[in-house]
C-alpha cells in the first residue's frame, strides 16, 4: 500500500471519528436528518422560510416550538444546508403565547409572519434581527368543538391571499377538518378572515390509534396541498411519519379558495422513528424542510425532494 493511500486512509478514518464524535453528519445533503433541539423544549413545531445564506448554499427559517410555561423558548432561526447547521434563539417581544404550533412567511410583507397555537389563536410578528415583536394577535374563525390545530399555510394568487388550516384529527374517529378562507389585514395589523370553507380529511399513512391527520401544511407553487401526518405514542415515542399529496387549492379572482381533496390520498415518503410537525417547501426548488418535534428524543431537520410540480 503506496504512502498516499496510507493517507488518505487515515484522513477518511479521523473524518469518521469526528462525526461519530459530533453526533452528525455533513451537513447539506439531501435525505439526512440534523439535529435542531436536545430536548422536549427544543422539538420543531413549525417552519417558515426567512430566506437563504449569503453563498445561496443554505436557508434560514424560523422555526416555532411548543412550550407552554412562561420565559420558556417560543422561537428560533435555523440555518441548515450550507456547512454549518445551527439553531439561535428569537426573543419574542409581546403577549407571550401558550403552544405555538405553526409558522407562515406573509406573502409580499418582508419579514413579517403569522403563528398559530394550538388552541387557535394567530399571531401576526415582525422579525427584525434576533427579535420578534407581536403586531397584533386575534382568534381563527369557525373553531370547532376539539378543534386542536398544528397547521397554517398561506397563499397568494391573483392578488388575494388565503389562509389553509387544520384541526389534527385523531384517529379512524376523527379525521382532520382543513379550512380554508380569505386574508386581508386591518390598517392596525390585525388579520382578517373571511367566509371559511372546510373540508374532512384522513390520512393513507400511519394508521395507528391517535394519529395526527394534518400535523402541518405546505402549498406548492402550482396549488398541491403537501400535508404531513404523524403517531405519537407518548413522550418517549415510538414515532411514526408521513408526507402525503391530499389534493389542491385554487383562488378565484375575488379571492375565494376552492379545496380539491384526493379520495386516496398519494404517500410520497415515510418517515418510521420520526414525529413531523413542521414541514416548508423551499422557494426556487423542489424540496421541502421538515422538522420534527420527537417530544423527550428533542428536533430533527432534513430536506426531501417533495414539492416539485
Amino acid at each position: 500500500m503506496n504512502s498516499t493511500m496510507v493517507q488518505r486512509m487515515a484522513w477518511l478514518t479521523a473524518t469518521t471519528a469526528l462525526l461519530v464524535a459530533l453526533g452528525t453528519t455533513l451537513a447539506g445533503a439531501v435525505g439526512e436528518w440534523h439535529r435542531a433541539g436536545a430536548d422536549a423544549r427544543g422539538g420543531v413545531s413549525g417552519v417558515a422560510f426567512e430566506g437563504r445564506t449569503g453563498d445561496g448554499a443554505g436557508v434560514r427559517v424560523l422555526v416555532v416550538h411548543d412550550n407552554k410555561r412562561s420565559g420558556q423558548q417560543r422561537l428560533s432561526r435555523l440555518t441548515h444546508g450550507d456547512g454549518s447547521d445551527g439553531v439561535s434563539p428569537i426573543t419574542w417581544d409581546g403577549p407571550e403565547p401558550v403552544d405555538l404550533e405553526a409558522i407562515e412567511a406573509i406573502p409580499g410583507m418582508p419579514g413579517e409572519y403569522l403563528a398559530l397555537t394550538g388552541r387557535g389563536i394567530v399571531y401576526r410578528m415582525k422579525v427584525t434581527g434576533s427579535t420578534a415583536t407581536v403586531v397584533d394577535h386575534t382568534p381563527l374563525p369557525a373553531i370547532g368543538t376539539g378543534d386542536d390545530f398544528e397547521s397554517f399555510a398561506l397563499v397568494a394568487r391573483n392578488g388575494r391571499l388565503v389562509a389553509l388550516w387544520a384541526d389534527r384529527g385523531a384517529g379512524a374517529g376523527r379525521p382532520a377538518t382543513l379550512y380554508a378562507a380569505p386574508v386581508t389585514f386591518a390598517s392596525w395589523g390585525q388579520p382578517l378572515f373571511g367566509d371559511v370553507t372546510r373540508r374532512a380529511y384522513g390520512a393513507a399513512y400511519p394508521a395507528e390509534d391517535g394519529t395526527r391527520h394534518i400535523s402541518d401544511i405546505s402549498v406548492t407553487g402550482s396549488g398541491r396541498i403537501l400535508v404531513s401526518s404523524a403517531a405519537d405514542a407518548g413522550d418517549d415515542g415510538p414515532f411514526d411519519s408521513a408526507v402525503s399529496d391530499a389534493g389542491r387549492v385554487t383562488v378565484s379572482a375575488a379571492g375565494r379558495p376552492r379545496i380539491a381533496l384526493e379520495t386516496s390520498p398519494t404517500v410520497l415518503e415515510t418517515f418510521p422513528r420520526y414525529k413531523v410537525e413542521g414541514m416548508e417547501c423551499l422557494p426556487g426548488s423542489g424540496d421541502a424542510l421538515l422538522g420534527t418535534d420527537d417530544e423527550n428524543g428533542g428536533g430533527y431537520v432534513t430536506t426531501r425532494p417533495l414539492c416539485g410540480a
